[in-house]
């Protein structure tokens, strides 16, 4: 019988779907690469995208790409909408949910997937959908941490999550949740 691997932890990334926030995505996804760890996006274009291209950029990492894929509409649960998954994506996880439920926001959305997926969160700068998935891993006891360009940029962050500034603290955060 052939040894089993071991587990990797899965980190997710979550942030705008609009803006990449290159900044702070690219190097943040090259640093999860050096890491044994699988990197968990929703899977879009943005700083999913940027992250997911980053961190698959890296040759050798022990991780995967793992991108939660929404449907395009209730009506059509099999397609995906435009831009989803991104090319860097390598495991896509397809859901039946779609990428905006308003009015499913207390209950199960695709936010929650991502989530409860990762064993730790990274909020980059976003608007409601990144505060809504924040919120949800506060809730859930995630280890949660903003990284982003000052203090202040996300409306609405929980007092409990850290806000780090630098590259270096979103590591010393990520090895200290993760117990490396």
């Amino acid at each position: 019988m052939a040894a089993m691997k071991p587990k990797l932890p899965i980190v997710g990334v979550m942030g705008s779907h609009e803006h990449p926030h290159a900044d702070l995505a690219e190097p943040l996804g090259r640093l999860l690469a050096a890491m044994p760890v699988h990197l968990l996006t929703g899977s879009g274009p943005g700083v999913m995208g940027a992250v997911s291209a980053a961190y698959a950029d890296v040759e050798d990492r022990a991780g995967l790409c793992i991108g939660i894929v929404p449907a395009e509409s209730i009506d059509h649960p099999m397609r995906s909408p435009e831009g989803y998954p991104n090319p860097h994506v390598e495991l896509a996880i397809r859901t039946h949910l779609v990428r905006k439920q308003p009015h499913l926001w207390d209950g199960l959305t695709r936010n929650h997937v991502n989530i409860l997926t990762a064993d730790v969160v990274v909020a980059l700068p976003g608007s409601t959908g990144t505060a809504h998935e924040v919120d949800i891993s506060v809730r859930y006891g995630k280890p949660t941490v903003a990284y982003l360009h000052h203090d202040g940029e996300m409306n609405a962050m929980p007092e409990s999550v850290p806000v780090c500034l630098s590259l270096e603290e979103v590591r010393a955060f990520l090895v200290d949740a993760l117990d490396f």
